[in-house]
C-alpha cells in the first residue's frame, strides 16, 4: 500500500520540540506512532488474506508453506540488520544536528549494508525455493495415443480397387507406364475413401488439477504481503528485499515489536 508523498511538515525546529515533550512525558506520541503502525498492519494481513482467498485451497496452503522471515533470519542477517538500525540511528543524529556531509555518508553505508543483506537473503530464500520446487507434482507429459488402423473398405469399394490394380499391372505388362501409373493413383484414391472411425479424445488436455500447478509456484511474503515465484532467481528475489515496499513494511513491522516492548516495561515499572 503506498501512501505518497508524507504529508507532515518535516523541521528540525518541530523536531527538537517533539524531542522535548516526550522527554517531559507530557504527549503520548508513541501510542499514537503504535496506532498508526497497527493500522498500517492489519491492512497488508487483510490484502494478504484477499490475495489468498483467490487460490484454491491447495495452492494457498502451498502458498504460506514456507516462511519468508524465517527462512532469512540467521545470525549474519541479523548482524546485519543491527549494524543498519545502528548506521541509521547516525543518520537520524546527523539530521538533527545539521551535518549534512556525514549524513550523507552514514545513508551511503546504510545502502551497501541493504544491498549485502537483500543478496543474502535472497540466496537463502532461493536454496529453499529451490527444495520446494522439486517436491511439487509435474504434470505428466501427454501420452500419443496409438493411431488405429485404417478401417477396411467395403465390399464394392474394394472389387473396384481390385479391378485397377489388375488394370495397373496389364498396362504396365505392355509397356503403357503413363496408363499403368494413372491406374495405381486412381485405387490409391479409392482406398483413402474408406470410412474412417471418429478421432480419439486428446489426452494432452491437462485437467483442471493440473493446471493448477501454475498457482503452486506462487509463495507468500509473510512480510510485505508480496507474491513470489519458486522459479524467481536471486537477482529478482534480491530486488523484492531490497524494494521500498518490504523494507517498508519491515521496518513498521520491527517498530511494532519495539514500541510493544516499550509499553510492557512501562506497565512494568508502574
Amino acid at each position: 500500500m503506498d501512501l505518497g508523498p508524507c504529508s507532515k511538515i518535516h523541521s528540525l525546529q518541530l523536531r527538537k520540540d517533539y524531542e522535548e515533550a516526550k522527554a517531559k512525558g507530557t504527549e503520548n506520541f508513541d501510542r499514537e506512532l503504535e496506532d498508526m503502525i497497527e493500522r498500517l498492519i492489519v491492512e497488508c494481513d487483510r490484502k494478504i488474506q484477499r490475495a489468498l482467498k483467490r487460490l484454491a485451497d491447495d495452492d494457498a496452503n502451498a502458498a504460506i508453506a514456507i516462511s519468508v522471515s524465517e527462512v532469512t533470519l540467521t545470525d549474519d542477517i541479523l548482524q546485519l540488520s543491527k549494524q543498519i538500525k545502528e548506521k541509521m540511528a547516525e543518520v537520524d543524529a546527523f539530521d538533527f544536528e545539521g551535518r549534512t556531509d556525514d549524513k550523507i555518508k552514514a545513508q551511503e553505508v546504510v545502502e551497501e549494508l541493504r544491498a549485502k543483506r537483500a543478496d543474502m537473503q535472497a540466496t537463502l530464500l532461493l536454496d529453499a525455493f529451490n527444495k520446494d520446487r522439486a517436491s511439487l507434482t509435474q504434470p505428466a507429459p501427454p501420452q500419443v495415443a496409438a493411431v488405429p488402423p485404417p478401417a477396411p473398405p467395403d465390399a464394392r469399394t474394394q472389387e473396384i480397387i481390385n479391378e485397377k490394380l489388375k488394370k495397373a499391372e496389364e498396362l504396365g505388362e505392355q509397356g503403357m507406364v503413363d496408363e499403368a501409373q494413372k491406374a495405381l493413383e486412381e485405387a490409391e484414391a479409392l482406398k483413402k475413401l474408406a470410412p474412417r472411425s471418429e478421432p480419439p479424445s486428446d489426452p494432452s488436455k491437462y485437467t483442471a488439477a493440473d493446471v493448477r500447478i501454475t498457482d503452486q509456484k506462487l509463495r507468500l511474503c509473510d512480510i510485505c504481503g508480496a507474491f513470489l515465484s519458486v522459479y524467481d532467481n536471486d537477482r529478482r528475489l534480491a530486488d523484492h528485499f531490497g524494494g521500498k515496499l518490504h523494507l517498508g513494511y519491515m521496518l513498521i513491522r520491527e517498530k511494532q515489536k519495539e514500541l510493544q516492548v516499550l509499553n510492557v516495561m512501562y506497565h512494568f515499572l508502574l
